[in-house]
């Protein structure tokens, strides 16, 4: 059953959010053996929110439009007096005192938390291989990572552990492993949904987003975590969006351009796999079929956006993460004086890809090489804005695939951190940007794992997305081979 359908049998009392609650902690028992897609299951908790979602229905009250839907949250999110780790051993212990804004919008609408997801250490990672606790397993294949940094959320929607779930995205960490779960992902507008409680990687680039399994399920979770908060100083002052009423709206007349050096073939970047280019361009035909103009467009600072992206993030990283030092939040390894304990803290919490990333970004901005390196990236950056804003002058959405590839095998890329890198060629540019991105499946790929096709758009443009989106789901092949329409 859908989130949405969850929430109306439970609003309607047809069925109560308690047995919904433990029909999904059942399956959680029952795979995330396998997956190791939850870090923490939450069961208590869930059941004593889930009761109270019941007892509001049974007094004639409205208990919120994700009424017992059981949600995962990934592992980055505050939750008042529960464990938050990052999956990292540095913040061993550490129960914040207050709850995220998008988890507390989410248990305002009567969604139900059912865990907190694993990730990549810190965020920092495509594949959900770098986490303190293990790597988590792709549920269509478990020999093969479920993408990252969110492959504990996005796995947990794949296997049907939680009705949806959210993730953050700093460089297409919901987008990717919703390609390779073959899941819907959505990263919203820089400062469309509230970062208070996100535990921040690169604070200019990330943001939260919903996973689900279908466009209108996304629709309607974003609908509940968007819109302004006074508690995090980049929210945008505007209403949550209003995205379920365009999903029947169709493309007709629609102009989408496929992103030229983001979809393979000349004057692309590398590495998009000739099977992931043959769905992207059925995608666009299908858009095509369904009354969208589509053309070619080019944004040649696209290709641009891997390089600028790895030393925009790691120096912001690299800042965000000196306060894990020993003092305030988690482990502490003692030693006879400050800096030492921290330096012990920091060898012992932090994990080799984390330390990398740091010891990069640290180089970045040192001195003698700021302006050659970070520097010149924030050129790249407002290029890239630039270009894209005059693309959108000629085409109201971009196409490309989400991912250059189809999820890969466990270790097949752990000892190349370069070749681990171009898994978010695609789906960095709008993290830059600070614009809207949709992963959608679109069949599957000569291995027979899914393929997820990207839609990007301009700033604020989340209800054409979600139009758009809904069509692409539509016309999606179905599992055996045919097109939906």
């Amino acid at each position: 059953m859908s989130a949405l359908g969850v929430a109306a049998a439970v609003r309607s009392g047809e069925v109560r959010a308690v047995d919904v609650v433990e029909e999904y902690l059942a399956r959680i028992e029952t795979r995330n053996g396998e997956l190791n897609a939850f870090n923490l299951v939450m069961a208590d908790e869930a059941r004593a929110a889930a009761a109270a979602v019941d007892a509001c229905v049974a007094a004639g009250d409205d208990p919120g439009p994700l009424a017992g839907v059981p949600v995962a949250l990934k592992d980055n999110m505050c939750t008042q007096g529960i464990a938050t780790t990052c999956s990292s051993k540095i913040l061993e212990g550490w129960e914040p005192p207050y709850d995220a804004t998008v988890v507390a919008r989410l248990a305002a609408a009567g969604a139900v938390a059912v865990g907190k997801t694993n990730l990549d250490e810190f965020a920092m990672g495509s594949s959900t291989e770098n986490s303190a606790f293990g790597p988590t397993r792709n549920p269509l294949d478990t020999d093969r990572v479920p993408g990252g940094s969110s492959g504990g959320s996005a796995a947990a929607v794949a296997a049907d552990l939680a009705a949806i779930s959210l993730g953050s995205d700093t460089g297409g960490s919901i987008r990717q492993p919703a390609a390779f779960c073959g899941v819907v992902g959505m990263k919203p507008t820089y400062g469309a949904v509230s970062r208070y409680g996100l535990i921040a990687f690169g604070s200019s680039l990330d943001q939260i987003g919903p996973f689900s399994t279908s466009v209108a399920d996304s629709a309607a979770v974003l609908e509940v975590i968007g819109g302004h908060d006074p508690f995090d100083s980049t929210s945008i002052d505007a209403p949550a969006f209003d995205l379920r009423s365009v999903l029947g709206r169709g493309v007709d007349g629609m102009r989408i351009g496929i992103l030229r050096e983001l979809s393979g073939g000349i004057g692309s970047v590398d590495g998009i796999s000739p099977d992931v280019q043959a769905r992207a361009a059925a995608a666009a035909e299908a858009l095509e079929a369904a009354g969208a103009r589509v053309q070619e467009v080019s944004v040649p600072s696209a290709t641009l956006g891997l390089s600028a992206y790895y030393l925009v993030a790691p120096a912001e990283a690299s800042s965000n993460l000196s306060r894990f030092d020993g003092v305030r939040f988690g482990l502490r390894v003692d030693a006879p004086t400050t800096g030492e304990m921290m330096t012990a803290t920091r060898t012992a919490g932090f994990g080799p890809e984390v330390k990398r990333r740091i010891m990069l970004g640290t180089y970045a901005l040192s001195a003698g090489y700021y302006d050659a390196f970070y520097g010149k990236a924030l050129k790249v950056r407002t290029l890239m804005l630039a270009e894209f804003a005059s693309a959108y002058e000629q085409v109201d959405l971009l196409l490309t695939p989400t991912a250059p590839t189809t999820a890969f095998r466990l270790g097949e890329r752990t000892a190349d951190p370069m070749t681990m890198y171009v898994n978010d060629v695609c789906t960095i540019p709008s993290n830059l940007t600070g614009h809207p991105g949709i992963s959608v499946p679109f069949g599957v790929g000569d291995d027979g794992m899914p393929v997820g096709i990207q839609l990007l758009g301009p700033a604020l443009s989340e209800p054409t997305i979600y139009q758009a989106a809904a069509v692409l789901e539509a016309s999606a092949p179905h599992p055996g081979g045919k097109e939906g329409r």
